[in-house]
């Protein structure tokens, strides 16, 4: 039975991680069970209202934005059961990540890989396509084996490679349209520890040794500092040395010279924009030659303080290089204000209708821009870029691609709009955002059947 008051107005303002979308729900609601949820649904089907799910606020975009009903399941979280023999986990969808990876390490097991930040939600970090970095590893969406998940009219569907599998491969990442998850099977493998080496090499001997660092490296990354010929390269492989307690002194490190002092120099740029090229080089000179042994779940993560907006596309792993070189070339040329170093990760190819790697083993290019500084020309030449070579968006950070763009690079797009319809005839999980976006797809694509 539904426990939770609907009619109680909220006057909270609700803020993104970097503060950029903002919103006033009309109704702030945390349920405690699979239950709650359900009632929550069916009487905003009843009465006709929108609801929204958020996790950690990490989207760039305003894909939870309401000025409705906001749903968390911050009261759904944890691991609810183990088979280490199969190598299942069932969590609820709240679960944040850092907690997550903590529960799984103390019963033996871990999750393949993980991206860098681990503040989200397992839920939303699938629904979004959040990813981490390893020509052998899917996003996170591809280790999940079997989703739960409450629809529009308060069903509670499974899904699954066996059982409803169509919707199970938009359910991997659905950005919130078609139900909530309110808990997921993950597959987990034992637990394991990572040795992680970071160290500077110059960025024209990085581009030409891709194939050789992708191959011979569980996982590799690597960041290009503008106006530099500087790359930082971080390589992470599995090891039997046994991790030691976390050092005190390289986590204050970490928050010091990676987050406050990063904070000041970016607080410098903000306010005087033309030091962004010589903040840009001293970071690049600052680029620590370290190694590290962890656990898994705590090599991957890493702390970030310093708020800024994002946006990444994903390409064909095989046009990183070119796509790179012509974003050094653009920003040298029209000399955009801009200090932070651009992310470059590898993703396997999946099945997954909506995700960014589905069909192509794919390369990630992010760039980031300070909160508070101009970032629209500068996210707009890279975006051109990106889509000149088959670029699709990461759905949680920013893009301005349409709904016609969008379906040209995802086979599957028409598949995913008409099962939305289905579950949700009349909306209930859309916002402006969304519903703007479906019906300029649904639309043409009504005129090009007639």
């Amino acid at each position: 039975m539904l426990s939770i008051n609907l009619k109680e107005r909220n006057t909270k303002e609700w803020r993104n991680w970097s503060g950029l979308v903002r919103g006033l729900p009309r109704s702030i609601v945390y349920p405690a069970s699979i239950e709650e949820v359900v009632g929550i649904v069916k009487t905003c089907a009843a009465e006709g209202r929108k609801l929204r799910v958020v996790g950690s606020g990490h989207s760039f975009t305003r894909l939870v934005q309401t000025d409705d009903v906001l749903v968390s399941l911050d009261r759904l979280q944890g691991v609810i059961a183990v088979d280490s023999e199969m190598g299942i986990a069932q969590v609820w969808g709240g679960t944040k990540l850092d907690r997550l990876g903590e529960e799984l390490h103390a019963i033996g097991v871990a999750q393949e890989n993980l991206g860098d930040i681990n503040a989200q939600s397992i839920a939303g970090a699938i629904s979004t396509g959040t990813h981490g970095t390893g020509e052998q590893f899917g996003s996170l969406a591809t280790q999940a084996v079997g989703l739960t998940v409450v629809t529009a009219t308060g069903e509670i569907l499974e899904c699954s490679v066996e059982q409803n599998e169509e919707l199970f491969r938009a359910m991997q990442v659905s950005l919130g349209m078609f139900g909530i998850i309110v808990k997921l099977k993950l597959r987990v493998v034992p637990a394991y520890a990572l040795r992680y080496t970071s160290h500077k090499i110059s960025f024209s001997q990085c581009l030409e040794q891709l194939d050789l660092f992708k191959k011979e490296n569980r996982h590799f990354e690597f960041y290009w500092f503008p106006y530099t010929d500087t790359a930082q390269i971080k390589l992470t492989n599995t090891t039997d040395e046994v991790p030691g307690a976390p050092s005190r002194w390289s986590y204050w490190k970490v928050l010091l010279m990676e987050n406050a002092l990063f904070w000041v120099l970016s607080e410098c740029c903000r306010f005087i924009p033309r030091l962004c090229k010589l903040i840009s080089r001293l970071s690049a000179a600052g680029v620590p030659d370290m190694q590290e042994v962890g656990y898994s779940h705590r090599i991957f993560a890493t702390p970030r303080l310093v708020r800024f907006n994002e946006m990444e596309y994903s390409v064909p792993a095989d046009h990183m290089r070119i796509v790179l070189e012509e974003i050094r070339n653009t920003i040298d040329r029209y000399q955009f204000a801009v200090h932070f170093p651009i992310e470059c990760r590898y993703v396997r190819g999946d099945d997954v209708w909506l995700s960014p790697a589905t069909g192509r083993d794919s390369a990630y290019i992010a760039v980031h821009m300070y909160r508070g500084m101009e970032y629209a020309d500068f996210f707009a030449k890279v975006e051109d870029i990106c889509r000149q070579y088959g670029g699709r968006p990461h759905w949680g950070k920013m893009h301005t691609m349409n709904a016609e763009q969008l379906r040209s690079v995802y086979p599957k797009w028409d598949a995913f709009l008409r099962l939305r319809q289905e579950l949700d005839p009349s909306g209930v999980f859309l916002n402006p955002y969304l519903a703007e976006m479906l019906q300029q797809s649904e639309q043409a694509h009504e005129l090009t059947k007639a």
